[in-house]
């Protein structure tokens, strides 16, 4: 449950179109839930602004089914990444109401719209090269249902330029920009020498030989002489719209928020 779904809930309590008993019903599995191989934390979105999200990689079709049904139960935000089609077909069988998202290879259901009122502006994802596509989806869908605008711009990298000058008037209006690289990483450098906003620099396991599995890239960006450049692990999309969205959202929690009290 998010903060505006806890607004509402008191809010129907103090109008009377909810008793404190069927309030309680509702809060009942707050702040974590017990299931069978997981405890689901109900409260991250609260405590963080970004809610608990599932790696589905390493996990079995059953055991998503079961922590899909306690958010959906709840009627949250749910995501998971890392799902190829197959174990996507077997969760969507028991749970057809989701959504998989293949070159993102995520599953998705109860999104909430972009609200650019909490947010300072739009999020542009650019990346490198076609290969590198399904990392900026990871990114792109992440940061739309942390309600976010974004944008895209792919097949942009640094063989042939004019393909990224073509995009500066959305480079300048961005209030984030998510960059995803492979090879030798070059890009996110190159973008953020020609912009004033923060950049998160996303590097990929794309190439040949010696990038090593994204490795090369990685140390590419991390040595970066632009400086203020971000970066996240190898392949991390989603690591890095979390890391956008807390630097493009306006308000941080309220339980995180200076309370006015003193210690």
């Amino acid at each position: 449950m998010n903060q505006d779904g806890i607004e509402k809930l008191f809010t129907d309590v103090q109008q009377g179109n909810c008793s404190v008993e069927q309030a309680v019903h509702a809060l009942r599995h707050m702040p974590g839930q017990f299931i069978k191989d997981a405890c689901i934390d109900h409260h991250r979105s609260l405590r963080t602004g970004i809610p608990e999200v599932i790696y589905g990689e390493s996990k079995s079709a059953a055991q998503i089914v079961a922590i899909a049904k306690t958010f959906l139960q709840q009627q949250a935000l749910f995501l998971a990444t890392r799902i190829d089609p197959e174990k996507a077909n077997h969760i969507r069988k028991s749970c057809p109401e989701i959504t998989y998202h293949t070159r993102a290879r995520m599953l998705s259901c109860n999104l909430q719209e972009p609200d650019p009122t909490r947010v300072h502006g739009n999020i542009l994802i650019l990346c490198a090269g076609t290969s590198d596509i399904p990392v900026a989806e990871e990114a792109k869908i992440t940061a739309q249902a942390l309600g976010n605008p974004v944008s895209t711009h792919y097949d942009a990298g640094v063989a042939g330029l004019h393909r990224l000058f073509s995009q500066q008037e959305a480079i300048t209006a961005a209030s984030v920009i998510i960059v995803v690289a492979g090879m030798e990483g070059a890009l996110p450098s190159v973008v953020s020498g020609i912009c004033s906003c923060p950049v998160v620099a996303v590097p990929t396991s794309i190439g040949y030989g010696t990038s090593f599995g994204g490795i090369t890239a990685l140390l590419g960006m991390l040595n970066s002489c632009a400086p203020g450049l971000a970066v996240v692990n190898i392949d991390n999309g989603f690591g890095a719209a979390c890391h956008a969205s807390a630097i493009n959202r306006k308000n941080r929690p309220e339980s995180l928020q200076d309370s006015g009290s003193t210690v």
